[in-house]
């Protein structure tokens, strides 16, 4: 499972032109300069990781209007 979350997060690195399209992307940019690629693979995969648990755990889809209200 960590294999895939990162394999899934460097994918999404590769476009950086989508981005913004995420609720993360704001912290994805401001995190791509000042992590070492790999790092930030690992650290995305980690923020995707804790998303998939909180969907499972509370049984709710994902609602980015939430998460852009809470910051």
């Amino acid at each position: 499972m960590r294999t895939l979350l990162i394999q899934a997060a460097k994918v999404l690195l590769m476009r950086p032109h989508n981005w913004p399209r995420y609720s993360f992307g704001a912290w994805l940019e401001a995190a791509s300069e000042r992590l070492h690629p790999n790092k930030l693979a690992v650290a995305l995969a980690n923020k995707l990781a804790r998303i998939a648990w909180s969907v499972l755990r509370n049984d709710k889809a994902f609602d980015t209007h939430l998460e852009a209200e809470a910051i």
